[in-house]
């Protein structure tokens, strides 16, 4: 096995992160072309250049920022472990940078995210939306440390990552006061009514049209959203009937809807995915524990690998 300097590691985390081998060598107590000389010899034992001068300063590139973060992780895990030895806190938030995928209702990912910023330790939260697949790119480069999803990372993704199952639930049907009359007759009453939908690349959307194709009903779609906030104003208007996680009833009940019925036909799951089979970051622990003892109150189940 090839094992990594950590001397040499550390001369290049301080640079990176003092912008300087100066200023990193008045931090370090060592002369400035002991550090250079000493970055220079992890950058060869890597194989790869991690620094590079711009002008009068020093830029990482882009395996200098992988690093980086790998850096930053070693790092503060070792402040970690020394001041758990000593029984005392680091004083120093730790990062947790989640990903969320755009169709994730907010709610929810406020929901699940929450318990993480009570933790007795400081917690310094970065949330980042965006497409799955861009996420688990993120995440295979520990840009993310988790990435919170509808749907699972499957094999296509091409990356090593773990699903972990945080609950499911059906779907229910919300609406306007001025529609909350088609609660009489559902689902039938359905068939012709005003229906607020999300996009048709959703799983949620898919699952929506399969069932009121076996329900035999035909809504009339008034608008299609790939934002459920932006959705969610329409709906406030009067213009459709919507669909929703059942965990989100009272949220939608507070916003003044009422609910017109549901199904457990349609089943909406929610996944944690990290490259780790047993999560170990405090924050990611605090989002499954409390999202399968909580939100959902699903058994304990074990991770599946996204694999061929």
């Amino acid at each position: 096995m090839e094992w990594l300097n950590y001397h040499h590691l550390l001369y290049f985390w301080t640079v990176a992160r003092t912008g300087s081998i100066s200023a990193a060598s008045k931090e370090l107590r060592l002369a400035s072309p002991t550090i250079s000389n000493q970055i220079h010899k992890l950058e060869d034992s890597l194989g790869e250049e991690l620094l590079r001068r711009s002008g009068r300063k020093l830029v990482l590139t882009d395996m200098g920022r992988i690093a980086m973060r790998y850096a930053d992780e070693i790092f503060s895990l070792g402040q970690e472990f020394t001041s758990t030895m000593k029984e005392r806190p680091t004083g120093r938030p730790l990062r947790f940078c989640v990903g969320i995928a755009d169709v994730l209702p907010k709610v929810i990912a406020f929901r699940l995210i929450e318990p993480a910023l009570r933790l007795r330790t400081p917690i310094h939260l970065i949330c980042r939306e965006g497409r799955p697949d861009h996420l688990l790119a993120d995440l295979a480069v520990h840009d993310v440390d988790v990435v919170l999803s509808d749907t699972p990372a499957s094999p296509a993704a091409n990356i090593r990552a773990f699903n972990h199952l945080l609950g499911e639930c059906g779907v229910s049907f919300v609406a306007p006061k001025k529609l909350a009359f088609l609660k009489k007759g559902f689902p039938r009453s359905l068939d012709g009514a005003p229906f607020l939908l999300p996009l048709d690349n959703t799983a949620l959307r898919r699952d929506l049209d399969e069932w009121c194709h076996s329900q035999k009903l035909r809504p009339v779609v008034m608008g299609e959203f790939a934002d459920l906030a932006l959705l969610r104003i329409f709906a406030e208007e009067g213009f459709g009937v919507f669909a929703v996680p059942s965990v989100m009833e009272d949220q939608m009940r507070q916003y003044g809807f009422y609910k017109i019925g549901a199904t457990t036909k349609i089943t909406v799951r929610i996944y944690a995915i990290s490259v780790e089979r047993q999560v170990r970051h405090p924050a990611v622990v605090a989002v499954c524990e409390t999202a399968r003892n909580g939100l959902f109150r699903t058994s304990n189940r074990q991770p599946i690998e996204a694999k061929g």
